[in-house]
């Protein structure tokens, strides 16, 4: 049975609990890694990450000459080890530095793509993960260990899978926790509506579309075709929110051939044409900062619909740290507009301003002192007013 990520998260911290090695099984860009950053945070542990998949064999415990002694590193209670400047040797040196300089913090080392590393990689660890020892250096208690796979067809519910992936040996299968990840729209959305500096982690039009197409989240590739399109991931939809934001700041989002080639490349043909369309119809075709700096707004404003109007003016609430509209010619501009939406979005918008943190105290703080923010103060009195008697 697969578990959602809440349900992972928590998994994994039983299995650290009871000195034991958790392997997360989920497709590629499902958020195993996103998983062990936010267990690792939760716990205050450091984390160090290797990507298996990249290593080859000898990387781990062979140095690569010459060698002066300046490269052995003798450690207090671990042994020796060399520093090489690549590979798993770089990352244990870093990793055992660590340990003594903080030896009462835990620390979390991921192996990732695990099974997508060589039989040689993957016989290399075996030490490091049933016996926490290579050659004569021993990992520090606080080191847990987690690994991560992608799905192989030898296992329970992906006869179809179509990773390069190499079986991991059978002792590592029955000394780790086997736990699988699957999508979990809900839990994805809720992460990715979370405040980091002063705006959500993912652009609002992603979050809304996929509240609205919940499955579109992630579809899991077949590989039965050859040359099957690409598919959408948490991953990918990540990456999709940074090139919408890119695409707003270099005033791209007019531009629907490029917009859509862009989605498509990372969504694929389907669902990258679809969300293309929405953001055609979500998106206004007028920046925050065109508001207030363009002559021409007004003219161009009129011609959205309502909907795109509402939008624009609630992308302008939120904007208070660059655009505040405790500032006459921005309080201008906002009253200017928000009188030609519908009253019913004028009432969705006053509602905003009223529910974010101190605005409408702000506002109230500088009626005696600013008349344009004066009488866009006077303008949401009389919306909530109206409003207040149509909700009665």
């Amino acid at each position: 049975m697969a578990l959602t990520y809440q349900q992972c998260l928590r998994a994994v911290g039983v299995v650290l609990a009871s000195d034991s090695v958790p392997t997360i099984v989920g497709e590629a860009g499902i958020g195993k890694s996103a998983l062990v950053a936010d267990l690792a945070h939760q716990r205050h542990a450091k984390l160090f990450t290797t990507v298996v998949s990249l290593v080859e064999k000898g990387d781990l415990v062979i140095p690569v000459p010459p060698l002066t002694k300046e490269s052995f590193i003798q450690t207090k209670h671990y042994g020796q080890l060399a520093d090489v400047q690549f590979g798993y040797s770089h990352t244990l040196v870093a990793l055992i530095r660590y340990a003594e300089a903080h030896p009462d913090e835990e620390i979390i080392w991921f192996l990732d793509e695990f099974n997508r590393g060589s039989q040689a990689v993957q016989s290399e660890l075996m030490n490091l993960v049933l016996q926490r020892q290579i050659n004569t250096l021993l990992l520090p208690k606080q080191v847990h260990l987690i690994l991560a796979e992608n799905p192989d067809t030898t296992m329970q519910g992906f006869q179809h899978s179509h990773y390069g992936v190499t079986p991991g040996d059978a002792a590592i299968a029955d000394r780790t926790t086997r736990l699988v990840l699957q999508a979990d729209t809900p839990t994805w959305l809720a992460w990715a509506r979370v405040q980091v500096n002063g705006q959500p982690r993912i652009d609002p039009l992603v979050t809304a579309y996929l509240t609205e197409n919940p499955t579109d989240l992630f579809t899991a590739p077949t590989g039965d075709e050859e040359g099957a399109d690409l598919q959408p991931t948490p991953r990918a939809w990540a990456r999709v929110s940074r090139l919408l934001r890119e695409l707003d700041r270099q005033d791209l989002l007019q531009n629907t051939a490029i917009v859509q080639e862009l989605l498509r490349g990372n969504l694929g043909l389907t669902v990258g044409t679809a969300f293309a369309g929405y953001v055609h119809t979500k998106r206004p075709t007028i920046t925050v900062e065109q508001v207030y700096t363009q002559d021409g707004t007004v003219g161009r404003f009129r011609a959205l619909n309502p909907a795109q109007q509402q939008r624009l003016l609630s992308q302008c609430v939120a904007a208070q740290h660059d655009w505040p509209l405790t500032t006459s010619e921005y309080a201008e501009r906002f009253t200017q507009l928000l009188m030609l939406c519908a009253p019913d979005g004028q009432f969705a918008l006053g509602r905003e301003i009223a529910q974010q943190d101190g605005l409408l105290e702000a506002l109230h703080d500088q009626v005696d002192a600013t008349t344009a923010v004066a009488q866009l103060y006077s303008v949401l009195t009389q919306i909530g007013k109206r409003g207040s008697q149509i909700e009665v």
